[in-house]
């Protein structure tokens, strides 16, 4: 598989990411520090879209039902060279469905989240994952 996106941005403005039919406004100035993600907030959105997704993906492969899923997610960034240290997120999934098997879910999202993979390479990862009725 393959993937290709676009992205520009003005000087002393902030930038787009264009990817098939979205955009996103990302910051790049002081002036949108916090109102915009920034670059590492994106890279932790891209880290969570990969959970999500599998999430919905395995819901059908192991045979479960949910209502919502929701994540957190922190990282603690290292100065020298500037990088993602660590990365912590906590996964809640409302469902009842005795069928759920979280720490099977959790193995799978762990073996088989691309980005979750390409991150773990570079970064360490912790976390858990809940069920709320």
């Amino acid at each position: 598989m393959n993937y290709q996106i676009k992205a520009s941005s003005i000087a002393d403005q902030d930038a787009q990411i264009y990817i098939k039919e979205s955009n996103i406004d990302f910051g790049t100035t002081s002036k949108t520090a916090e109102t915009l993600p920034n670059p590492a907030e994106l890279f932790l959105g891209s880290f969570s879209a990969c959970m999500l997704k599998n999430v919905e993906r395995f819901s059908s492969m192991m045979n479960f039902t949910y209502t919502k899923a929701t994540l957190d997610v922190s990282a603690t960034r290292l100065e020298n060279p500037p990088r993602m240290d660590y990365i912590l997120y906590h996964l809640t999934i409302y469902s009842s469905d005795t069928k759920l098997n979280t720490d099977l879910l959790k193995k799978n999202i762990e073996k088989f989240g691309t980005i979750y993979n390409t991150v773990k390479s570079s970064c360490t990862i912790s976390g858990t994952i809940e069920t709320v009725n």
